[in-house]
């Protein structure tokens, strides 16, 4: 039994964490940069643990570390040695490990402890050219294989509980990364969210169906869902996803407002994250949380109202 399974055995819904860059820019520290919120963790490390520490504060089971964007090719290319690019990458799962020794110092003492999940980004994150959206790469699956399995390592020896293999467009990554978890011979769990397009396709339009089917007879695949998607989509994905396994549906939609990206501006409304895990959660998601412009206070509503339902 992985550590997902323990968890979900003695509650109803395990709670991540939201959205990572966008509180950093809300907080005034700029993410606009090839490396991302990466470049926080030499920059600003201090804030990255105060965003951890706060989505813990406000009821998230899991923390997710600011390695999406951090690659070690990315902090070389800004003049760091492979060394030093190394440490920064073991660093992000760190400070998250520090966040969480802060939070239990203020808790109880049999308050399960949170856990620490490495986010393991796509390719496209990397390329920092939006590709992450589309799946369009110009790699093959062994290009793919051999990008992750040395930061998939790298990762993995700052003992995280969990690895989240997030935000991937296309099938053949997501075959990359279970490629990569082997050949390197990493145990530790790991879940698979997809970037997806609308309710039945992930970015590249590969059927989520698909994908689930795929993941259901891999060992390593803790929990199948999505990520960075809008939420009008969500509740059809995880019946779609349900209908291909029987393992836990992990889900954390973007907040539903729209990014422009010729102005770099987000525009529409907000998702009423209480009100719509109560559908994730009937459509079948066992792992809920937010992704890009939900903050602490979307996460204090989803804990609050998982809390409530297991009273």
């Amino acid at each position: 039994m992985n550590v997902i399974e323990e968890r979900l055995a003695v509650q109803d819904v395990i709670v991540l964490d939201g959205a990572f860059a966008t509180e950093l820019e809300a907080r005034g520290f700029s993410v606009n940069d090839a490396l991302w919120s990466a470049k926080a963790l030499f920059e600003r490390p201090d804030l990255v643990r105060d965003v951890h520490l706060d989505y813990l504060r406000a009821g998230a089971d899991v923390v997710t570390s600011a390695s999406y964007q951090a690659t070690a090719e990315g902090f070389q290319k800004r003049g760091f040695t492979a060394e030093e690019a190394e440490a920064l990458l073991q660093k992000s799962v760190r400070l998250a490990q520090e966040a969480r020794d802060m939070y239990m110092a203020e808790r109880p003492a049999e308050e399960p402890e949170p856990l620490v999940a490495a986010s393991i980004g796509p390719y496209g994150a990397y390329l920092a050219d939006g590709s992450e959206y589309r799946g369009d790469y110009d790699a093959d699956e062994d290009v793919l294989t051999a990008f992750h399995a040395e930061r998939l390592a790298v990762l993995a020896a700052a003992r995280p509980d969990l690895l989240a293999c997030e935000t991937l467009p296309c099938l053949v990554e997501a075959r990359a990364l279970v490629r990569a978890l082997r050949e390197k011979e990493i145990r530790i769990p790991a879940w698979f969210s997809f970037s997806c397009r609308d309710a039945a396709h992930i970015s590249d339009g590969t059927p989520i169906a698909a994908c689930a089917h795929w993941l259901n007879s891999v060992p390593e695949a803790a929990a199948i869902g999505l990520n960075c998607t809008s939420p009008q989509y969500v509740e059809e994905l995880i019946r779609t996803i349900r209908r291909e396994t029987e393992k836990p549906v992990v889900v954390y939609p973007n907040s539903g407002e729209s990014y422009d990206a010729s102005d770099k501006t987000w525009h529409g409304a907000a998702e009423d994250f209480a009100a719509a895990t109560r559908r994730w959660r009937a459509a079948g998601a066992r792992l809920i949380g937010g992704c890009c412009r939900t903050a602490p206070r979307d996460i204090a509503a989803i804990s609050a109202w998982a809390k409530k339902r297991a009273e």
